[in-house]
């Protein structure tokens, strides 16, 4: 028609096809009977989408308008053309009968009286008619209805499952007030500390890198510390003679042996420290794993930054101080000798050499060589100590603190904040508040159709 662009036809086709292809709906192909039905777009298109004829009902209008002589019998019963459900045909208002305002309850009356009146249709009346075209609808309706409650109740509860899914991961929504914000804050760093502690304790990975370093690299780099190079001949040599001074010892170089003893030993701090700082990082790494692991950290962003700066504060703490006590124990093993040890050594009746000699060649080597293997097995017999004792002061003062303790600082910190303080923690992307707060909309919209086809369900 004048006016209307040349796709048109096109343009209703689509929109035609875009409601028929989806496979819940009911198709109405409508056909006039005073037409030819192979040219029916309505028959065409249905038999494209619905090529069993599952879900079309075909309607014949115009019956009372055919030519004289002809009539529709071969398409309603079905030979003309057959379809799954029985071909009903109606005959509606007149264009005439619009005009004279003929109401519904008159025209279906006189509908149901020419279907009734008229030799060829007369015993196609009973499934002929509007309203017979109404019921066949409904009923249809009703079983598809049915036959789609199943899967509409795994639809809605896989989407509920979904929906809740997505809002426990997007977290709960943010309290007003400040004792609100103030436990959620609370809540979460409780998750995160839980967290931590598994990790520490076996449940998750990563606490097993602490046995490492006290199972193999402690040992190792004890080993690499070579007394036995340490208490070579030249340098028992030299140690002793300097600390016998302008005149040698009288029974054994007491102060030599304190001396070699101090030189062996000071060289442990190297791998106690080392020991400490690795333990360190190893905590540190497990903050880094926990955070990633606590989902309700990736909500809020300042809150996740300020939970590691806090925990790296105090392991740092942690580590100092561990650091001190672990260099203690290697000191005070410096500072006072076992005395039981060298009570049990020989005298050292005569020290050969002759004293007419410089004070560097006083002493035989067999007699040096003697001194350098009684030290070594003092200091062999302290490091077998500290080899125990040092783990033990690390998980002391840093693994155990590290569960104790990790976040007890930031806590009290915490409580002194003001509500506008504690809502800079909380700085939520606003676009996942919205995004929470539609999914819940869904949620509710979702359970409370789950509720009524449940009920529908039931009843049946």
């Amino acid at each position: 028609m004048e006016g209307q662009p040349e796709s048109i036809v096109q343009e209703i086709e689509n929109m035609v096809r875009a409601f028929i292809e989806k496979p819940n709906c009911i198709i109405l192909a409508v056909s006039p009977a005073n037409q030819d039905l192979a040219t029916s777009d309505a028959i065409k298109i249905s038999r494209e989408v619905d090529p069993k004829g599952e879900r079309t009902f075909g309607v014949l209008t115009k019956i009372d308008l055919m030519d004289k002589g002809t009539d529709a019998v071969d398409i309603l019963e079905g030979r003309a053309y057959r379809l799954q459900f029985p071909w009903i045909g109606v005959v509606n208002r007149s264009q005439q009968d619009i005009n004279k305002s003929v109401d519904m309850i008159a025209a279906r009356r006189r509908e149901r009286d020419y279907f009734a009146n008229t030799p060829e249709y007369k015993h196609l009346a009973h499934r002929m008619g509007s309203e017979h075209l109404a019921k066949s609808l409904s009923k249809h309706l009703e079983s598809v209805i049915k036959s789609r409650i199943p899967g509409l109740q795994s639809l809605i509860t896989k989407t509920v499952a979904e929906l809740e899914t997505e809002l426990t991961r997007l977290g709960k929504p943010i309290a007003n007030d400040a004792g609100g914000k103030l436990y959620t804050i609370m809540e979460i760093c409780r998750m995160f500390d839980g967290i931590y502690k598994e990790h520490l304790d076996g449940v998750r990975p990563g606490g097993e890198k602490i046995y490492h370093v006290f199972d193999n690299q402690f040992p190792v780099a004890i080993k690499r510390l070579q007394f036995d190079k340490q208490l070579s001949m030249e340098n028992v040599r030299k140690l002793i003679t300097e600390a016998d001074g302008y005149q040698p010892h009288l029974i054994a170089p007491e102060q030599g042996y304190r001396r070699l003893i101090e030189s062996c030993l000071v060289s442990i701090r190297g791998p106690a420290e080392a020991a400490v700082d690795t333990v360190h990082g190893i905590l540190k790494e497990l903050v880094h794993k926990a955070i990633n692991e606590t989902h309700e950290l990736k909500q809020f962003p300042t809150l996740r930054v300020e939970v590691g700066n806090a925990a790296f504060e105090s392991l740092e703490r942690m580590r100092d101080e561990s650091k001190k006590n672990t260099l203690k124990l290697v000191d005070m093993e410096t500072s006072y000798l076992t005395v039981d040890f060298f009570r049990k050594l020989p005298q050292d009746v005569e020290k050969g050499g002759n004293p007419s000699h410089s004070i560097f060649d006083r002493y035989n080597d067999s007699y040096l060589r003697r001194i350098g293997t009684t030290v070594l097995a003092y200091v062999n017999m302290v490091s077998s100590t500290l080899r125990n004792s040092i783990p033990k002061s690390i998980v002391y003062c840093q693994v155990r603190e590290a569960k104790r303790s990790l976040l007890d600082h930031f806590f009290t910190e915490l409580g002194a904040r003001e509500i506008r303080q504690l809502s800079k923690l909380l700085d939520e992307d606003p676009a996942v508040m919205e995004r929470r707060t539609n999914l819940a909309k869904r949620l509710e919209l979702y359970r409370s159709a789950q509720a009524e086809i449940d009920a529908v369900a039931w009843s049946k």
